[in-house]
């Protein structure tokens, strides 16, 4: 067995660096880069032509951090290093409104304003994309731009009025909780600061308390602040692809303070998530459940979309790196091959986002203001060190 697993493992490590190398990576440095303002298009048709020229901020940051990590991990190509510094040049210039220090969500190819929204996540990408390209270009300046940015970040959520709510009722989210303990993780390769550690703790702390439910085995994506059910449509949603993403930011953070706990949670939040999300008809994870059992009201609740599948085989991978255990690596391959056959597009490089339940294409377009350079070049990336990692164990 160990044999096999070796032979698997060697076989998609190229794979996913031939993918990222040969295929994502340039769909979106050939078709999605602004040549003349800066910064990335991401609303691309199937074969990589613009539908849409307005610019998603979120991706300004996301592009920068996945071209810059590319460059630290798989190999120092000097255009994935001059895509991150443009799309980070184009957030500077364009995307932050001056007088809350806050970023847009979008705008327009020159940068003027389209819209703003209620949360940080444009920041968080943004302070990633400046961390990762402090590495990978080696300039201290934005280390230093990426931590004032988190500060401000955190700032923001801890300031009354200052972001407006979401909801009349208060009330806990998962989603800036666990993102947060990922840009600390990022951050924590260029800078020292005990801000960092304090916020990743903080943050698993809260998932723990508020977010993980063991009376129904899943992480709930919104709760009262004493992190009970809020017993609604909205509040009884598990997002499968999220408590995931979740359970592998729980590991790094696991290996990087050296907290064992940390990784039981993950392992814990991973199985629950994992049986809630995998469709046993079909295959894929599925977008939304009901905690409850009930219908989810989401319109896409029975798809397939791309991003929960990259978070599968990361989340498994590292499990069984960090185990040993073959469930996880059933897991894995599982997942693995599901995608090959179903997102993988067979004619033009970069993958579909958005498939019906039975895994059949919904539409083919490549990207929007949502779906870009992020997401699935991450997993190739990470996902070519974590078979490389556990090759050298076997």
């Amino acid at each position: 067995m160990a044999t096999f697993i070796k032979s698997v493992l060697e076989n998609n490590a190229l794979w996913y660096k031939d993918e990222l190398v040969d295929g994502i990576l340039p769909f979106w440095a050939d078709n999605g880069l602004d040549k003349v303002n800066g910064g990335v298009f991401t609303c691309l048709d199937r074969s990589g032509k613009l539908m849409d020229s307005t610019k998603s901020v979120w991706f300004q940051g996301r592009c920068a951090y996945a071209y810059s990590y590319a460059y630290n991990n798989i190999d120092r190509n000097p255009l994935w290093l001059s895509v991150a510094k443009s799309c980070i040049d184009f957030i500077e210039k364009q995307c932050i409104e001056q007088e809350s220090g806050q970023l847009y969500f979008s705008v327009t190819a020159e940068g003027k304003p389209l819209r703003k929204r209620r949360y940080v996540f444009s920041d968080c990408f943004a302070a990633i994309a400046m961390a990762e390209y402090s590495k990978a270009s080696g300039d201290p300046s934005y280390a230093h731009k990426a931590l004032e940015m988190f500060k401000h970040i955190q700032y923001m959520l801890n300031t009354p009025g200052f972001l407006e709510p979401k909801s009349m009722e208060p009330a806990r989210g998962h989603s800036i909780t666990m993102i947060l303990i990922n840009v600390a993780i990022v951050l924590k390769q260029v800078s020292s600061d005990p801000v960092l550690d304090r916020q990743i703790r903080d943050s698993v702390e809260a998932i723990e308390r508020y977010f993980m439910h063991p009376e129904f085995k899943c992480i709930l994506e919104t709760v009262t602040l004493e992190g009970g059910l809020i017993d609604t449509c909205e509040g009884r949603t598990i997002n499968p692809g999220h408590g995931i993403e979740t359970a592998w930011f729980l590991m790094q953070a696991s290996e990087l303070l050296n907290e064992p706990h940390y990784k039981d949670l993950a392992l814990t939040i991973f199985d629950w998530q994992y049986a809630w999300g995998w469709d046993k008809e079909y295959g894929g994870i599925i977008n939304f459940r009901d905690c409850k059992g009930f219908p989810n009201q989401d319109y896409s609740q029975d798809m397939k979309f791309w991003w929960p599948q990259c978070e599968t085989v990361i989340a498994s991978l590292y499990a069984f790196k960090m185990t040993g255990e073959q469930k996880y690596f059933d897991i894995y391959l599982q997942t693995h091959e599901w995608i090959v056959e179903h997102l993988k597009d067979p004619q033009y490089p970069e993958w579909y986002g958005y498939l019906h339940r039975d895994g059949s294409v919904a539409q083919d377009a490549k990207g929007n203001l949502f779906k870009g350079p992020f997401h699935i070049p991450r997993m190739l990336v990470l996902a070519n060190i974590l078979c490389n990692q556990i090759i050298e164990k076997i």
